[in-house]
């Protein structure tokens, strides 16, 4: 049977983390879970440690020494997940923006309709996004459309963090040379996915902002994004990427 794991970057996410551990083991499908926590001052990976003893084989931990963004805890995962057994990666948020019963369609969506990526998509099917103010909704909509503008990807949702990934993508796509950390990194993994040839799907989620702990966002991040893309698209020209 094919291994699954979900990574799940964390930063003081004590009020959420044993809830969304306990969510996605019980769903009917067989994940196994990667917390890659940034040395959280709330002690979230404290509480992970506990949690490991009731699951000792399905919950893994990975404990960094500083906070250095989104983008560098998923490729710690990454890296982990690629030096083990598993077929099937996942990324997702630990606060529930991300519903876990969402995991098995897109897991199926890889598994039985042979797709290499898998996004869970806020915009395929207009905007389903649940608590934001409207302010932040167009900024995420527009990046969105700005983004597939600029880089021609046939994706909606282009910024989604919420991802199904075949092994053999992350395999294939150089992960020394993913520069961004923020938003960019999401974009940046999708375009170079894009770029080798892998078939791409998005599925329909719901979006609901967080109701416990506090937002990462900050308008660093929201630049990197802007000027990233243009970055991104320039390199792919000139065979850069």
């Amino acid at each position: 049977m094919p291994q699954k794991l979900v990574i799940i970057p964390t930063y003081n996410e004590i009020e959420n983390i044993e809830k969304i551990v306990k969510n996605i083991f019980s769903q009917p499908v067989d994940f196994e879970i990667l917390v890659v926590d940034d040395s959280s001052p709330d002690g979230t990976w404290s509480l992970v440690h506990k949690l490991q003893e009731e699951y000792p084989e399905k919950l893994h931990l990975e404990i960094r020494t500083s906070k250095s963004g989104l983008g560098k805890a998923y490729l710690h995962g990454f890296q982990w997940a690629l030096k083990r057994k598993y077929d099937y990666i996942f990324e997702m948020d630990a606060d529930f923006s991300h519903n876990p019963n969402d995991l098995i369609r897109l897991y199926n969506s890889c598994l039985k309709e042979n797709y290499d990526v898998t996004i869970g998509s806020r915009y395929i099917t207009g905007v389903n996004v649940i608590n934001w103010p409207m302010k932040r909704v167009l900024l995420s909509w527009m990046a969105s459309k700005y983004v597939k503008a600029i880089t021609r990807m046939p994706i909606e949702d282009t910024t989604a963090g919420f991802i199904c990934y075949k092994r053999k993508v992350l395999e294939t796509i150089d992960l020394d040379k993913i520069k961004f950390v923020g938003y960019a990194f999401q974009i940046e993994m999708k375009f170079k996915a894009f770029q080798k040839g892998f078939k791409l799907k998005e599925i329909p989620v719901i979006f609901t902002d967080r109701t416990k702990g506090k937002s990462k966002m900050s308008s660093g991040i929201i630049k990197e994004a802007v000027f990233g893309v243009i970055t991104l698209k320039l390199k792919s020209l000139f065979g850069k990427i």
